[in-house]
C-alpha cells in the first residue's frame, strides 16, 4: 500500500475553544435517527431555522444534500452504507470542531452503524436523537413514494420493509411524533440543544 504523505496541521489551527468563545456556543452533534418518513429532516430544518433566529450557528446534513454531492458515488449495499456513514461522521466532526451545532439527519438503521459514527465523532460531542414514528404513520406520509415502491419490490433493502431498523437503546433524546405537530417536536429538541450548547462563564 502506498504511503500517503499527510501532515496534521492541528498545532497551527485556531483552537476549538477560541471559536466557541467567539460564537458563544458549544459545538455539538445531534444525530437524528429514525425511519424514512419519520420527520427527521423536517424537524432538523425547523431546528436550524429556530437556532439561527436565536443567534446560534447551526448546520443541517441529511441524506439529500450528502447523497447528491459527496456521496453520489455510493449505492445502498451494506458496504456502501457504512462508507456513507463514515464520510458523514467525518464531515460532521469537522463542523463540530469549528464550533457549529451540527444536526445530522440520517436513517442509520443499526446500532452498530450509529456507534461507528459516535466513535469517529467522540462520545462527548455525539448526541443521539431518536425520532420515534410508527411505520404505519411513515407509510401514510410516504411523500417520496418510497414505501410504495419497496412494497412492490422495486426498491430492495428498504429500512423497515425488508431491512431492519434497530431503535436506540439509550438515546440523548427520544421524540415520539405521533399526535404531535412539527412545531411541538422541534421545540422539544430545541430546548435540549440550547441547554446543552451554553458556555458556562
Amino acid at each position: 500500500m502506498k504511503k500517503l504523505h499527510i501532515h496534521p496541521i492541528h498545532d497551527r489551527m485556531v483552537t476549538r475553544q477560541t471559536r466557541e468563545s467567539i460564537l458563544k456556543q458549544k459545538g455539538g452533534v445531534y444525530w437524528m435517527t429514525g425511519l424514512s418518513g419519520s420527520g427527521k429532516s423536517t424537524i432538523a430544518l425547523g431546528l436550524e431555522k429556530e437556532l439561527i433566529a436565536r443567534g446560534y450557528q447551526a448546520v443541517v446534513l441529511d441524506g439529500d444534500n450528502i447523497r447528491n454531492g459527496i456521496n453520489s458515488d455510493l449505492t445502498f449495499t451494506v458496504e456502501d452504507r457504512k462508507e456513507n456513514i463514515r464520510r458523514i461522521a467525518e464531515i460532521t466532526k469537522l463542523f463540530c470542531q469549528f464550533g457549529f451545532i451540527t444536526i445530522s439527519s440520517f436513517i442509520s438503521p443499526t446500532r452498530e452503524m450509529r456507534h461507528f459514527a459516535e466513535n469517529i465523532i467522540g462520545d462527548v460531542d455525539f448526541h443521539e436523537v431518536y425520532i420515534n414514528t410508527p411505520i404505519e404513520i411513515c407509510e401514510q406520509r410516504d411523500v417520496k413514494g418510497l414505501y410504495k415502491k419497496a412494497r412492490a419490490g422495486e426498491i430492495k433493502n428498504f429500512t423497515g420493509i425488508d431491512s431492519p431498523y434497530e431503535a436506540p437503546e439509550n438515546p440523548f433524546l427520544e421524540i415520539k411524533t405521533a399526535g404531535k405537530s412539527v412545531d411541538e417536536s422541534v421545540q422539544n429538541v430545541l430546548d435540549k440543544i440550547i441547554e446543552n450548547s451554553k458556555i458556562l462563564v
